[in-house]
């Protein structure tokens, strides 16, 4: 199994394929990009700290560190490992299965159509024209994901959430303090969206005319909404958000215990020309968030 060790600035092209690839570093950045060539390239453009390991065995490219596993990645809090950073890019072709796990580390994955699985303890991360489905999972770090057309899973503590055009047929997002912004253009695609928050405020874009059940509930936060054929319900304590839009082919379902829920909607000109009437809430709460967005087992010392 080729390997490799990598102590400073570097630069590694692969010949064999790659179908997969791991990567897990503390402090430091990770950019990912799919590329339309079938070889991967990888770059080292700092290090600071042990090295890193790099494998390429049975189409499975790994840039880690050795004490750092993917199981249980985000209980890893080893003080002296913090001590440590890289700055890593890689190319890969866009078919590739990703897995990134960052501690302290930004992430930024774009152009991947396989499935992307992200983990993060702190550090924000970026999706860009992600086409597989994608999971991340944070303590404290934000996502941010951007054209993202497969479906979107999101797990966290306090890091908040934004998608921003999301075309995916499916969001589902759970936090506890986190807030969420959810700017969606499904493209005649049924979507299924639930987001779920203790204290967190959640704001959902969606477009106009729209074709969902919604259904969106706070125990004692605010609701503002911007569809007529929706019916808010309660004055005191719980309000609800409920009602169908369209033929209700997709489902919207938004539950948060303290937070506020918006429910916007997208201009119905193709060109998104802001006309206040499209944004305009029926009800609206001042507190409600607002709508922004080698050979084998050689090893090589380098």
């Amino acid at each position: 199994m080729p390997e490799w060790s990598v102590a400073e600035p570097h630069k590694l092209a692969f010949d064999e394929p790659v179908t997969t690839l791991h990567v897990r570093i503390v402090n430091g950045t990770v950019n990912v990009v799919g590329t339309d060539e079938g070889s991967a390239r990888l770059e080292v453009s700092g290090i600071e700290g042990p090295p890193l390991q790099v494998t390429l065995a049975d189409g499975v490219l790994t840039v880690a560190y050795d004490d750092l596993p993917w199981k249980g990645f985000l209980k890893w809090l080893d003080p002296k490992g913090w001590r440590r950073s890289a700055v890593v890019s890689l190319a890969v072709p866009a078919g590739t299965g990703v897995e990134v796990g960052v501690v302290g580390a930004g992430a930024v994955v774009s152009g991947i159509q396989g499935r992307t699985e992200v983990k993060g303890v702190t550090g924000d991360t970026t999706l860009v024209g992600v086409a597989g489905d994608v999971r991340t999972d944070t303590v404290s770090g934000n996502v941010e994901a951007q054209a993202v057309t497969g479906d979107l899973r999101f797990n966290s503590v306090s890091g908040d959430l934004t998608v921003v055009e999301g075309a995916g047929a499916s969001v589902r997002a759970d936090s506890v303090s986190g807030s969420m912004i959810v700017d969606l253009d499904p493209a005649d695609r049924a979507t299924d969206v639930n987001l779920t928050s203790v204290s967190g405020e959640i704001a959902i874009r969606l477009p106009h005319p729209a074709d969902a059940e919604v259904e969106a509930n706070t125990t004692s936060g605010s609701v503002s909404n911007a569809f007529e054929d929706l019916r808010v319900g309660g004055h005191w304590g719980a309000k609800s958000i409920t009602g169908r839009l369209g033929t209700g082919r997709g489902k919207l379902k938004a539950t948060t215990v303290s937070g506020s829920i918006a429910l916007l909607r997208r201009p119905p000109a193709e060109d998104d020309a802001h006309t206040p009437a499209a944004d305009a809430p029926v009800e609206h709460s001042p507190t409600a968030p607002d709508a922004a967005a080698g050979g084998p087992a050689d090893k090589k010392v380098l």
